[in-house]
């Protein structure tokens, strides 16, 4: 391993850290720098994998080509394919000129594959072949074109889980995986933790012009002991937030607690996910889906009990001749808060809702709540995308999901004002 250059490299890409599996990753790269092997690095979300691409492609001899990132999980999958390869004149709707893909713009240089585990399969079986001949296919074309480009991967899903799940092709990982690299967890090099905090709130200070802050022994401790589940990226929000909103400049753990969320999961989904459950965009989704549920009954309690105040309160001022003879069946518009300003509607003596009936002066009410999964999906994709005006990418990162379930998603449920 050579010291001198993993601390060249660190001060020239920006990477802070000094434990061993951190400078073991960055040493891999360098080694591998040199040849045109692909490589796949792996590492949860936040740990800074975008940063190993970088240092292979600049101690190459691909420098002074083109390096293009792709993320692969923002591309809609309807055009993926177009995007990657290219597409020709009239191969769709919209497609009114001949197009280059990436692959056609980085030929000589490299290719930086964001979110690999994205791709759909018939997309995985053209990269597959890119891989193994440097031959692809336009869209909507029939002529072979030819690149030469240098391929690095990354994920924050285990693709070996994904291929038992029919998810991923084998072939294609095995070929991907030539050189595998793993960028650890923030909690496994615990020691990193205050070093980048220190970086952190050197670098706000100046942004913000405002004085520095630092962490006594106690915060320290804590800093360490917190499990960051969104790694370096989630430190660096934490510290910009203490940095603008603290009022001590000295931070206590007492201080830290405000700024530090839970991490033990404050959604109601202990009913026994089994392991197919367990992939962490499914079980997102089923959090929020879990957490519409609980909202909308509280919301429908409360509007019953509006509702009952409002007709006894009618019920008590109208003279006993006002009152029908006969219960009418209507409907009425009545405004509740469902993960913001969604207007309820309840049918009234209809099938769900909120059914109410006076005979002879005595009043029957039945309820029944009918929640649909479907209907709060779509309305918290709507308040999401409304909340973002319309860019999928924040709203999907807000709702905890791929942009390119978000899509999916979008397309399902007809949600076509955005």
């Amino acid at each position: 391993m050579n010291s001198q250059k993993i601390q060249e490299t660190k001060q020239r890409f920006g990477v802070i850290g000094n434990s061993p599996e951190l400078l073991r990753a960055i040493d891999v790269a360098l080694l591998v720098a040199s040849t045109d092997l692909s490589v796949l690095i792996t590492g949860e979300s936040g740990v800074g994998k975008e940063h190993f691409p970088k240092i292979i492609h600049q101690n190459s001899a691909r420098k002074h080509n083109k390096y293009i990132a792709v993320n692969c999980g923002a591309i809609p999958e309807g055009t993926i394919d177009s995007e990657l390869f290219g597409h020709e004149k009239g191969a769709f709707t919209g497609a009114i000129s001949e197009r280059n893909g990436y692959f056609a713009e980085a030929d000589g240089g490299t290719i930086f594959l964001d979110e690999i585990g994205e791709l759909p399969m018939s997309t995985q079986a053209r990269l597959l072949r890119v891989l193994e001949s440097g031959e692809y296919i336009k869209v909507g074309s029939s002529k072979v074109e030819k690149t030469n480009v240098r391929i690095v991967a990354a994920t924050n899903v285990d693709l070996s889980d994904a291929i038992a799940k029919g998810r991923f092709r084998q072939d294609l990982y095995y070929r991907l995986n030539t050189i595998p690299i793993r960028v650890p967890a923030l909690r496994e090099r615990p020691k990193d933790i205050e070093l980048l905090f220190r970086k952190f709130a050197f670098e706000f200070a100046e942004k913000y012009t405002l004085p520095g802050i630092h962490l006594t022994e106690e915060a320290k401790e804590k800093l360490q002991s917190y499990p960051w589940p969104g790694n370096v990226r989630q430190l660096k929000n934490v510290t910009e937030q203490i940095s603008l909103l603290s009022e001590q400049r000295e931070i206590t753990a007492d201080i830290l607690d405000d700024y530090l969320p839970p991490v033990a999961k404050n959604l109601p989904v202990s009913f026994g996910m089994d392991e197919n459950q367990k992939d962490s965009s499914y079980a997102n989704e089923r959090q929020i889906f879990i957490q519409i549920l609980y909202d909308t009954r509280r919301e429908v309690a409360q509007l019953r009990e509006q509702l009952n105040e409002l007709m006894n309160n009618k019920a008590a001022d109208m003279p006993r001749s006002e009152f029908p003879q006969e219960p009418k069946a209507t409907t009425i518009d009545i405004s509740g808060s469902f993960v913001g300003d969604t207007a309820y509607r309840a049918p009234i003596n209809g099938t769900g809702g909120l059914q109410h009936s006076s005979i002879g002066g005595e009043e029957a009410e039945t309820v029944e709540e009918t929640l649909s999964i479907q209907d709060g999906e779509r309305e918290l994709i709507r308040r999401a995308l409304e909340r973002h005006r319309g860019r999928r990418k924040d709203a999907a990162k807000d709702l905890g999901i791929s942009e390119r379930t978000l899509y999916r998603k979008i397309k399902a449920l007809q949600i076509s004002d955005f």
